[in-house]
């Protein structure tokens, strides 16, 4: 007779909500092995034992043929007396003991769920909330943990005698799924007016009906309301763009199936897995040449489209009626995206037509996520639906809980404790109180649902910010000012598992510096624990403060205000805004309102201008992006760039813009003189850390803030350095703008407590 092996087994990570438990169990039936699973507020318990051998392949199983939305993080296997049994059950949910349990994102429509949909003999036939336990709503319907039907918005609705038959049959896929529903049980959907009247006929295909009219839908999705409109309708979309005071930045297009985006755009391997993943973020990617399918007011003035595929079975009704559509965030201006139907009808009633909603609950409202492929790999632009809340594993333990309050604008919080950071779904910019509410209730239901009792806070050194103010608030907690470059290129280490030293290369549009000024053109020699400011572009005058930042001809006034001898009557910047432009140099020759800045993103505002790009702006980022965009990536030529070789090296942003004027004066076209402004900045960024790495001996490099968002630049400056021999960190789980902020002052603060301060290079 074979001996018996008995073996407890805890396993931790996102292993709730995404079909562990039955798995676990078909898993033990076919090892043959007794005893039970089930959830707690840890992760999942496993009590399994057997013959030593098929306790053995049920473990190494059980790490490798995971269910596929399953993200193992640990598993601690403890031998314990054997005391026979003759069957493997899942056991209720246990509620007692700290939380540790970690909570599945929101996961698109399967395949098997899709195809149930598309069946007429199905019971599911076209139910808009059909799910199983690989897909469906997961964080945005949590209340709390573990993650049990009792605990989300789903309680409410309780299961029909089918779907509970599903529901408590180990051989079903929907076996323990928490959101089970069908028509007969589950939530339903309807088509209400502005008055809150509701429209008769099957409220999907109305729907479609009014978005082919050319009406403006809000619309439900996992998260919060969107904002939909036909997207090859002209009227429709410019409707749309005028309600919402949304003048040029561009909206999302969800197409129904993946054939459809290749028709619209270039899509490649990493961008089909993108589009196809299970995650559905809105993908960014080069139009083709050959369709123009979409309307002008969709993304004017752009060579790319955010696409993004049907997530949930609601979208997939729709768009298959419909074809693409404008699927934009459910707000006006910068205000948080509705999720609630009263604040929706109230807040939307002026910009949609119609009102698609549902009963099903959402209880923590989330934007759709933002990436754009670069070299095989997503570049994180948002990190919101689809990836949060899961954890940012890290080879490190934090000492002391930490809270991390992020930047002013695109901001995220974090949470952190042993070796997670819980970084926060897209909160936005907190400039308006509904936003700073979404702030402080998100980091209550995230303080809730890991258990996390911060003691330590981080907060950005500008002291104005909500954030900070938020911060200064709080009692019983040590806070920690960290530098906003500093969290930028902590969180490029963090985001890499590497502590540095590190050459970091800081380039974003503002960041308050250690010296009172404005700092984002930043090189920085630094760890986790600190820095030095080693170089910086050279800083020049910001006339009018915010008003240069809306205005972008004010840098090229500015900028061009170092060299008296160009003939500024040839330029058409200066012609165009000749009233103000004696006015505001002189802001800027008296400081009058005029700060110092050394910010890249400034640098390219200037730019922008002198090529008659952008002389104001409409949205964060707007003269930069179309500055990358107009710029002829077949042109490798360049400017000589003054690059001081003090202590800290400084480079001369002012001789930069004057080879830009130059060039064009001499009739070179624009396309290519933006170019070689790239150019000529990736061989800055070479120079620099060439000779900070000959100073030091550190050879990494790593690339962070919203200027590398733009991949023409980061792409020249990758194969720049990595020709030096350097080694080039870049970002890939959070986004290199200041949505990662908080991840990085977090990073700072736990290796300032495992004192980790000193700097190898000193």
């Amino acid at each position: 007779m074979k001996s018996l092996v008995r073996v407890a087994v805890r396993v931790e990570g996102v292993v709730q909500g995404v079909g562990f438990r039955p798995f676990v169990h078909s898993l033990a039936s076919r090892f043959g092995l007794a005893g039970r699973v089930g959830n707690d507020t840890g992760g999942v318990f496993i009590d399994a034992e057997g013959a030593e051998s098929a306790v053995a392949g049920f473990l190494s199983a059980l790490r490798h043929d995971a269910p596929r939305l399953a993200d193992i993080q640990r598993v601690t296997v403890t031998e314990q007396r054997p005391r026979g049994g003759d069957d493997f059950t899942i056991v209720a949910s246990e509620s007692a003991g700290p939380r540790n349990a970690l909570v599945s994102s929101d996961s698109a429509t399967c395949a098997a769920c899709l195809a149930e949909l598309r069946d007429p003999t199905d019971r599911r036939y076209r139910y808009p909330f059909l799910n199983c336990t690989d897909c469906g709503p997961r964080f945005t319907i949590v209340r709390d943990v573990p993650y049990d039907r009792p605990n989300t918005t789903m309680a409410g609705f309780s299961m029909c005698d089918e779907c509970a038959e599903e529901y408590h049959d180990p051989r079903d896929r929907r076996f323990h799924a928490q959101p089970v529903c069908c028509p007969r049980c589950g939530p339903s959907v309807r088509l209400v007016d502005n008055d809150r009247a509701e429209l008769s006929g099957d409220p999907i295909r109305r729907a479609a009906d009014l978005l082919r009219d050319g009406r403006v839908l809000a619309v439900k999705g996992l998260g919060g309301y969107h904002l939909a409109a036909a997207a090859d309708s002209d009227a429709a979309t410019a409707a749309l763009r005028r309600r919402k005071h949304r003048e040029d930045k561009p909206f999302a297009v969800m197409v129904p199936t993946l054939r459809v985006a290749q028709r619209l755009c270039e899509v490649d391997a990493e961008a089909q897995r993108l589009l196809t993943g299970h995650r559905r973020p809105i993908v960014l990617l080069d139009r083709r040449d050959d369709t123009d399918s979409v309307a002008a007011a969709v993304a004017p003035d752009n060579r790319q489209l955010g696409l993004m595929l049907p997530y949930t079975p609601l979208h997939h009704l729709l768009t298959e009626l419909t074809g693409p559509i404008v699927l934009t965030s459910g707000n006006v201006s910068d205000e948080p995206i509705a999720f609630g139907e009263d604040d929706a009808l109230d807040r939307l009633g002026g910009i949609a037509d119609a009102f698609l909603t549902h009963d099903r609950a959402i209880h923590v409202r989330t934007d759709d996520s933002v990436v754009r492929p670069w070299r095989g790999r997503p570049l994180l632009l948002r990190r919101s639906r689809g990836y949060a809340p899961e954890p940012l594993s890290l080879p490190w333990v934090f000492p002391r809980p930490v809270l991390a309050c992020g930047a002013e604008q695109k901001n995220t919080f974090c949470l952190a404790k042993d070796s997670y950071a819980f970084c926060s779904q897209h909160i936005g910019d907190l400039e308006n109180y509904q936003t700073l509410k979404s702030f402080t209730e998100s980091i209550e239901h995230f303080r809730g649902l890991f258990d996390i009792e911060p003691v330590a806070v981080a907060h950005d050194l500008h002291p104005d910010y909500l954030s900070t103010r938020y911060a200064s608030q709080l009692r019983g907690v040590e806070l920690v000012g960290v530098q906003h470059h500093h969290a930028h290129i902590a969180a490029c280490l963090a985001d890499n598992s590497v502590a540095g030293p590190t050459i970091g290369v800081a380039f974003d549009g503002t960041g308050y510096g250690t010296d009172g000024t404005i700092w984002g053109g930043e090189f920085l020699l630094a760890t986790l624990a600190g820095f030095e400011r080693a170089g910086h572009l050279e800083p020049v005058p910001l006339p009018g403060g915010q008003a240069a930042i809306r205005q972008p001809w004010r840098m090229a006034a500015s900028y061009l205000d170092s060299y008296r001898d160009l003939p500024l009557e040839l330029l058409p910047v200066v012609r165009r805004n000749e009233r103000q432009w004696r006015q505001v140099v002189s802001m800027a020759r008296n400081g009058v309102n005029a700060p110092l800045t050394s910010s890249v993103g400034r640098l390219f505002d200037a730019v922008a201008a002198v090529l008659d790009i952008r002389d104001t702006v409409n949205y964060e980022g707007q003269a930069a992006i179309e500055l990358e965009q107009h710029a002829d990536p077949k042109e490798l030529g360049s400017y000589p760039l003054l690059i001081g070789d003090g202590e800290p090296i400084r480079v001369c942003g002012a001789r930069l813009v004057r080879a830009v004027v130059d060039d064009l004066l001499s009739g070179t076209g624009t396309e290519v003189v933006a170019a070689r402004f790239h150019n000529t900045l990736a061989q800055a960024i070479t120079s620099v850390c060439t000779t900070l790495g000959e100073r030091t001996g550190v050879r990494t490099v790593a690339l962070s803030g919203g200027v590398f968002c733009n991949t023409l630049l980061l792409d020249r400056a990758v194969d720049a350095l990595v020709a030096e021999g350097m080694t080039v960190l870049t970002h890939s789980r959070v986004p290199c703008n200041d949505g990662g902020i908080s991840f990085g002052q977090a990073a700072v603060v736990g290796a300032l407590d495992r004192e980790w301060g000193c700097l190898p290079w000193q």
